[in-house]
């Protein structure tokens, strides 16, 4: 019976970059996986263990060995192994003793193909530990590593220099050279608590004994747990509560082994500035979670997460204090310098930065998009002169010191100054809606003004990127246009703006002159737009065939298009559409083979059988009521009363012969099921649901 273990692998560095710790720690432990699959050891769980100064996987229950197995080599087809007495040929002699074997020792294997020679012999399993090794060295090549760094004088690279390697098996070490350093049982416990090294006996006691001699918490999502609940409860005993965001969250997580969160204060001075920006500040610079009170008002309030256990965590607190306030006092002064110039005395100062080489300066892009979004805020309800005005000062907080120093500003501060210059506040607000959605969930802008920026800025983007060819290849997306399509779709179907995006494209191609094939621009954005709406309606559980249904169709107003993909995500619940699908499919088969020429209206006096007179006078009846529905774009409704038409539909198709010899019946009956397709697409093609 196969014996199991634990087996540990803990590699010990310097310092590891904290953004990328996590995105290391998944892929190490996946690496580690992926090997012992491959080499076909079983074993139980797994736990990922990551530090600042530690990568480390703890495998549960791995086989010690391989299992025994037998190997398969096939030789010549019998037919070209023997003659016709029996004798060995010389591809049979020549097989046997290429696998050392007399051609005796060889047996048959039988296939659906023929019969072959096979040799089949019994390959002994290597030993776990020899081959960890190589697992753990594959492994760490894999590494999504942000930046290779190399070390003393050797040759080998790893993001950071490597100090030490723990490889063990239950409670034997695997003896290996990784990364320029030999492999044994000694782990490494805090910097500073614990300085020396800690002799491991058994790999299973590794996060005990790091915790409780060490000082360090291994267990990067244990670790970031308890960080999380120490914040918030220095947050309360400063009668607030800590903003945290998984991203700073994370970061903090990175850069500390044995975390103490305390609470330090800043001035009160400061709470006169832009909350956004002394978060930015605190959060950026110094990797400290704001506090804000119950109504979500700042206070002067922060929180650290120390690496060590303070025997004086006052002086901590108070050199926290001194460290934050000329980064606050930056802000603050940025503040004080940037409302001295107006937003629209920046305006000529957009001529100088550059936003694309072919598509010119920022300036450019701010007259493109004011005509653009002039023009959708008229359709919409809005005001056509703010929201061009808005568009001119849209990128003017661009250049201010505050958003050079935190851009990730851009738009907040930019409806602070605003506002501060006395500007229009739906013009102000609609600064900061221009970036939304900024990613999958956020909300939308909700002013007019908005609504119309937002859009108008995005749809110049996709046209100006897309006209001098260089649209999005793999994961590479440097102008971010598949979130820009989405945002806009987004803006448009759930802000029920009733927008013609084709026509909008059309008009926004106008103001880049001749510079591409506009018609060509136009339609290339229209279908990248689509796939991101696919992807849109899929997660949102709508199903393939109803999304392909309405494409097919081509509708040029995304909110329509929601409509219709609501309407068909009816009718296809209906008892009667698996039957119409399928008759409009023959349909659209019978209209597409034939290169007749056929009426537009139906001949009523050509009608000869009893199932196609029947079929007319239903549709005749049907399109009465059903025309003024989609007329309104009353789609669900519209389908519900074409859903009546089964029975009489299913009747033609049973009793009429369509493509008969007679050119009159036959070119009638060609322009009735023509009549009844027609009315079924100013809907979707239904022919493409799937029963």
């Amino acid at each position: 019976m196969a014996e199991h273990r634990d087996l540990l692998i803990e590699i010990g560095t310097e310092e590891l970059p904290p953004k990328a710790l996590a995105r290391l720690s998944d892929a190490f432990t996946e690496g580690i996986r992926s090997g012992l699959e491959k080499a076909e050891l079983a074993f139980g769980d797994l736990q990922r263990f990551a530090t600042p100064r530690r990568l480390a996987v703890l495998v549960k229950t791995v086989q010690t060995a391989q299992a025994d197995r037998i190997v398969e080599r096939r030789g010549p087809a019998i037919a070209a192994a023997f003659d016709e007495e029996g004798n060995p040929t010389k591809a049979a002699q020549g097989f046997a003793g290429s696998c050392g074997v007399a051609v005796e020792a060889l047996e048959t294997l039988e296939t659906d193909k023929g019969s072959w020679l096979v040799f089949r012999s019994q390959q002994a399993g290597q030993p776990t530990s020899a081959l960890v090794p190589q697992i753990v060295t594959t492994a760490l090549a894999a590494l999504p590593i942000p930046k290779h760094m190399r070390w003393a004088d050797r040759s080998d690279e790893f993001v950071r220099p490597v100090h030490w390697v723990v490889l063990m098996l239950g409670e034997a070490v695997i003896e290996a050279e990784i990364l320029g350093a030999n492999s044994d049982r000694t782990t490494r416990g805090h910097r500073f608590h614990h300085p020396l090294p800690m002799t491991l006996h058994k790999a299973k006691n590794y996060a005990p004994l790091l915790e409780s001699e060490g000082r360090v918490m291994a267990d990067f999502t244990s670790r970031r747990e308890a960080i999380e609940a120490q914040v918030h409860g220095v947050a309360r005993s400063l009668g607030g509560t800590a903003l945290i965001d998984d991203e700073l969250l994370d970061e903090v997580t990175a850069l500390v082994e044995w975390p103490t969160a305390l609470g330090g204060s800043f001035e009160q001075r400061f709470l006169e500035v832009p909350p956004e920006a002394l978060i930015s500040s605190m959060k950026g610079h110094q990797k400290y979670f704001p506090v804000v009170d119950a109504a979500g008002k700042l206070l002067p309030h922060f929180i650290t997460v120390s690496n060590i256990q303070s025997s004086d965590p006052h002086q901590v607190v108070t050199g926290n204090e001194r460290v934050i306030r000329p980064r606050l006092s930056d802000a603050a002064f940025f503040w004080e310098q940037d409302r001295k110039q107006a937003l629209t005395h920046r305006v000529e100062g957009l001529k100088k930065v550059v936003f694309q080489e072919k598509l010119g300066t920022l300036h450019d892009k701010a007259e493109r998009v004011a005509v653009l979004a002039g023009q959708i805020a008229a359709v919409i309800g809005g005001d056509d002169q703010t929201a061009q005005r808005a568009a001119r000062l849209a990128k003017c907080d661009l250049l201010t010191e505050m958003v050079g120093e935190f851009p990730e500003l851009q738009g907040i501060m930019g409806q602070y100054y605003a506002t501060a210059d006395g500007e229009d506040a739906e013009l102000a607000t609609a600064l900061t809606e221009q970036y939304q959605p900024r990613f999958a969930g956020d909300a939308l802008p909700a002013t007019r003004t908005g609504q119309a920026l937002a859009i108008g800025d995005r749809l110049d983007t996709l046209l100006g990127i897309f006209g001098i060819g260089q649209l999005p290849t793999g994961d590479k997306d440097p102008y971010a246009l598949r979130r820009a399509a989405l945002g806009v779709l987004r803006t448009m179907i759930e802000g029920q703006l009733d927008l013609d995006l084709k026509s909008l494209l059309d008009s926004g191609a106008q103001s880049f002159g001749e510079l591409f094939d506009r018609e060509e621009v136009a339609r290339q954005i229209y279908d990248f737009m689509m796939d991101r709406l696919r992807g849109y309606y899929l997660d949102a559980g709508v199903t393939i065939d109803v999304f392909e249904a309405v494409l097919a169709r081509r509708p040029a107003r995304p909110l329509d298009f929601h409509h219709r993909i609501n309407a068909v995500t009816a009718f296809r619940q209906m008892a009667a559409a698996e039957s119409l699908a399928a008759a409009n499919k023959r349909i659209r088969n019978i209209l597409r083979k034939t290169d007749e020429e056929y009426p537009d209206t139906v001949d009523e006096s050509s009608l000869a059988e009893p199932a196609e007179k029947d079929l007319a006078d239903a549709l005749k009846s049907v399109t009465a009521t059903v025309t003024p529905l989609l007329d309104r774009a009353e789609y669900s409704d519209a389908l519900g009363r074409l859903a009546g038409l089964r029975e009489p539909v299913d009747r033609f198709f049973d009793d009429v012969m369509v493509m008969t010899d007679d050119d009159t019946l036959r070119q009638n009956r060609l322009a009735l099921l023509s009549s009844l397709s027609g009315l079924f697409l100013r809907v979707a093609d239904i022919s493409q649901l799937q029963s």
